[in-house]
């Protein structure tokens, strides 16, 4: 449901009068959908827009084979895409770079591989056996034990994980360090990369073993046991890799990007402070210590004994999703 970061995009490029058609027409493709909640800063996008450049067709569509002579950072002559959007865009939606395409790219179909970081607090965490665990799901796997499975659209759920990592950042709060899991895949499903993190969490907190995600990658004697995927906050989209692009952007636009980054940093780290604040101002010590909850890495729940996911319900397999979807089709 709107407002979302796309049809923000749509609203600015039509406020903005870059727009030549209808989605159809200007054969509007995307790398990839975040979940409601999840940022990206390396999301692409590839439509056709207005443009100044005389190397274009007879529907003011730019072909993207040859690109003129660069001038302040982006093609000589051409609007300026990143200056005039993000002057009308929401302060938390911005356009870091564009880049004059072929005509036959896709963002979605043309890219190599996506990247994602995902933010935890290693609250006590064995950061050695999730790492050792990650290692388990590169290469080519059937990952359907590993996502929301969507029978009706997706039919084959092998992807190829790339690489896996787990590094620290460069903040700590009461004692706690900020760590990120970044993992990198040609593609990836429904939710993948949260059931992933999920599951690592359990073997991190010593409720799961190692081999928990052989046995999930082994579809042939297993469904999916039920289990709640990890939070939706902490997840970044952090790059989309194509081959050959270089994105551009005018010294000005992104000067002026910059500025505006480095103000929102600035403010969230004063909203950070006033919580901190509150925290140890008004709240008795006794509270935070005996109702602390470790593992939480941003959910509250209440503490329950926890059920192996090999010994859990599971939910439908493929193939009988797919069974009463053809039993709905007949009855229909």
């Amino acid at each position: 449901m709107d407002p979302t970061v796309e049809s923000e995009i749509f609203k600015a490029l039509e406020t903005t009068r870059l727009l030549i058609g209808d989605r159809k027409e200007i054969q509007y493709s995307r790398c990839g959908r975040t979940d409601k909640g999840v940022s990206a800063v390396g999301q692409v996008i590839a439509l056709y827009l207005r443009s100044k450049l005389k190397d274009i067709d007879a529907h003011n569509k730019h072909s993207g084979e040859t690109v003129p002579e660069e001038q302040d950072g982006q093609p000589e002559g051409e609007i300026d895409y990143v200056r005039v959007l993000n002057g009308v865009l929401p302060k938390d939606i911005r356009i870091v770079g564009w880049c004059p395409v072929p005509s036959d790219f896709s963002a979605r179909f043309s890219c190599l591989s996506r990247e994602y970081k995902y933010f935890f607090w290693n609250d006590n965490l064995n950061l050695l056996v999730m790492e050792t665990a990650g290692k388990k799901l590169i290469g080519e796997h059937d990952f359907r034990n590993f996502c929301k499975m969507d029978a009706v659209k997706v039919h084959n759920y092998r992807r190829n994980v790339m690489s896996f990592e787990i590094s620290p950042c460069d903040m700590r709060f009461e004692g706690h360090q900020l760590y990120a899991i970044k993992i990198k895949g040609s593609a990836f499903l429904w939710h993948q990369v949260r059931c992933m993190v999920a599951v690592l969490f359990m073997i991190g907190q010593g409720l799961e073993s190692p081999e928990v995600i052989d046995a999930l990658l082994d579809t042939r004697t297993l469904r999916k046991p039920q289990y709640l995927m990890a939070p939706e906050i902490p997840l970044v989209l952090l790059s989309c890799e194509f081959e050959g692009l270089k994105f551009s952007c005018s010294s000005d636009a992104g000067q002026a990007l910059h500025v505006h980054l480095e103000n929102e940093c600035r403010l969230y780290h004063l909203q950070a402070a006033i919580f901190q604040e509150a925290l140890l101002s008004h709240l008795p010590l006794s509270i935070g210590a005996e109702n602390k909850d470790s593992s939480s890495n941003g959910v509250t729940r209440k503490k329950a004994s926890h059920v192996p996911l090999m010994s859990r319900e599971t939910e439908p397999s493929y193939e009988e999703r797919r069974a009463k979807l053809e039993t709905v089709k007949l009855r229909a």
